[in-house]
């Protein structure tokens, strides 16, 4: 995604990303006009009671806890729908699992316009999302974004959802930020299971064209207001963000700051300023949300891709520092550089999930002890770069990739409070991540190499990752 002239190499809001479930059948559908008075608009398919609890809640394994763990992200496709057989095979593995935290966002990434036209709702995809995690045993996250085009200066109605990039990076304008807090209060009270919120995603639509920077003064003003709105709803409600990319740039560039660098770039000053004012200027957070990627702005993995993952770690001490050790959340991450169509399928799995095993050890030295990976899953098919289980659209489909292998023994292994403890590596090119029951262990050579870990040897093949039991 392009973020105001900068090329970043990472365009998560492409159009098939954030086109919500059911944006094809709105292209055929019918219109029919069921309108609110005086404005037109249509409101088929909507409700007013949006604040109507929905489904079972359940207890979730996080309901009381700000640190939730290693979990995933949901995008357009995902496996609430498809296949029964498919969808419960997936479902069954992640309650085998102990659950694994999940992220949905309130319309785009498979969700659809929450609200169409003030005071009118359609939940049905994110009811979907949310029975799913919950059927899944575990802890729902809800990231609030987007907003409704009525309030950013678009057309309300049920079949006017403007589901453009340029739309859905538009944030809500001011004189809508307290209405966008009633939209959230709205989803709090119909989900009453879900006690984490993230405000917003990365920052999108503020930014100060006059000035050259982050809009981190309008962003902070709806922060606190969301803040403000769901702790009336429920005080035990978690609210964190503020969910700033904290891109890398070359140390040489104009806009690199001098606060924290490393051979893997530095940060760029203007997302050190918006992270400080929120900082010292928001109501309240019970974690602090970043995310980013281990290359820089202009998709460099330097000095190479594992090393490239050191960046998170400093990141994460850095943030942990500012924010007086508030728990550290890692919205998303990313290791792998994207291509045109924001595909990242130039890798070998193994190498994938080896470079991948790499930035999740960094985070965790960093300080994260909860972190989301966005997971790229397919509409349909038999391959799935990346993606945690096979595409779920049929009978055969939702069995496990190596990527979920990885993820769950990991949230497994590393639950937050985990008390990390050195263990001795004789090999640089072996890195490794111990507690006192087990070590990850991961080879960044694409060739096959012996280690002495922990005084015991260890034969590991090419971008091998090895769990060792102590």
């Amino acid at each position: 995604m392009g973020r105001h002239g900068w090329n970043s190499g990472a365009r998560r809001w492409r159009l098939t990303a954030l086109l919500g479930v059911g944006v094809a059948a709105l292209a055929l559908v019918v219109t029919l006009f069921n309108t609110l008075p005086g404005n037109g608009a249509s409101t088929e398919g909507t409700t007013r009671d949006g604040d109507k609890v929905h489904g079972s809640p359940t207890a979730t394994p996080d309901a009381t806890n700000p640190e939730v763990g290693w979990g995933f992200t949901h995008t357009q496709y995902s496996a609430d729908e498809g296949a029964a057989a498919a969808v419960k095979r997936v479902e069954g593995r992640l309650a085998d699992a102990g659950g694994l935290p999940q992220i949905q966002h309130i319309m785009g990434w498979g969700a659809d316009n929450p609200e169409p036209v003030e005071g009118r709702y359609d939940f049905e995809a994110m009811d979907r999302r949310i029975d799913f995690v919950r059927a899944s045993g575990s802890t729902p996250v809800v990231t609030l974004c987007c907003a409704p085009d009525w309030m950013k200066g678009g057309k309300a109605g049920v079949d006017d959802t403007d589901w453009s990039q340029a739309a859905l990076e538009t944030a809500p304008e001011p004189e809508h930020f307290d209405d966008f807090a009633a939209l959230a209060v709205t989803v709090a009270k119909r989900y009453p299971d879900v006690r984490h919120f993230v405000v917003w995603n990365e920052f999108k639509g503020f930014w100060n064209d006059a000035e050259a920077r982050w809009d981190h003064e309008g962003y902070t003003r709806l922060y606190n207001l969301v803040h403000k709105a769901l702790k009336k709803v429920n005080p035990d409600i978690m609210v964190g963000g503020p969910y700033l990319v904290m891109d890398s740039v070359d140390p040489r560039a104009a806009e690199a700051s001098t606060a924290l660098k490393g051979p893997w770039g530095a940060l760029d000053q203007r997302t050190v300023d918006a992270f400080a004012y929120w900082n010292e200027h928001k109501a309240g957070a019970d974690f602090v949300v970043v995310d980013g990627s281990s290359y820089t702005r202009d998709d460099e993995l330097l000095p190479d891709e594992f090393t490239a993952t050191d960046k998170f770690t400093a990141v994460g001490q850095w943030v942990r520092k500012q924010t007086g050790g508030l728990p550290l959340w890692w919205a998303e991450y990313y290791v792998e550089p994207a291509d045109g169509n924001d595909d990242r399928k130039g890798w070998s799995e193994a190498r994938r999930v080896a470079v991948q095993a790499a930035g999740m050890i960094a985070l965790a030295k960093g300080g994260a002890s909860s972190a989301f990976y966005w997971n790229p899953e397919e509409e349909k098919g038999t391959e799935c770069a990346g993606c945690l289980w096979t595409p779920t659209d049929t009978a055969s489909g939702g069995e496990k990739l190596p990527m979920y292998d990885l993820l769950s023994r990991f949230g497994k292994e590393f639950r937050p409070g985990t008390e990390y403890e050195k263990v001795s590596v004789d090999q640089p090119d072996v890195r490794v991540l111990a507690t006192d029951k087990a070590i990850l262990v991961v080879n960044t050579l694409d060739r096959q190499t012996s280690a002495t870990i922990d005084g015991e040897k260890a034969e590991l093949q090419a971008y091998e990752v090895k769990w060792l039991k102590r």
